[in-house]
């Protein structure tokens, strides 16, 4: 679906586009979709946004220092981003805008995985149980 884009700033947007236009599809055939992606544009995010109706879009910001991405990099990404091999890098020559305010923040260096899974699940839960009469 995305084969033919790259890192630039403009397929960056076209990227996110595609993918909230496919998880529109989805949720409109009344699927739950999660879809993570590197969205690194405030304004792409807002667009995903307002391409759902009203409390079907939860943002979630998996929030990892530039550090720790790097050390987690298992394609070395980084690695040829830092040596110039790959332009237009979120985090290493593109910027990257973190969110204003997300639903959700999952700080995954101070905290394990099953934690955060946790959280998404209670914070999901608290939104079906503040719908229940």
């Amino acid at each position: 679906m995305t084969k033919d884009l790259g890192f630039t700033p403009a397929d960056r947007v076209e990227n996110v586009r595609r993918i909230a236009e496919v998880a529109k599809l989805f949720v409109d055939a009344g699927l739950i979709v999660l879809v993570s992606v590197i969205s690194p544009f405030r304004d792409e995010r807002e667009m995903a946004r307002r391409m759902m109706g009203e409390g079907e879009f939860i943002e979630v910001f998996v929030d990892a220092p530039l550090k720790v991405c790097e050390r987690r990099d298992p394609k070395g990404l980084y690695r040829k981003a830092r040596a110039g091999e790959i332009k237009n890098f979120t985090g290493i020559d593109s910027p990257y805008e973190p969110p204003g305010s997300p639903d959700i923040v999952l700080k995954t260096a101070e905290r394990r995985v099953d934690e955060l899974a946790d959280d998404v699940i209670a914070y999901l839960q608290s939104r079906v149980d503040s719908r229940e009469p």
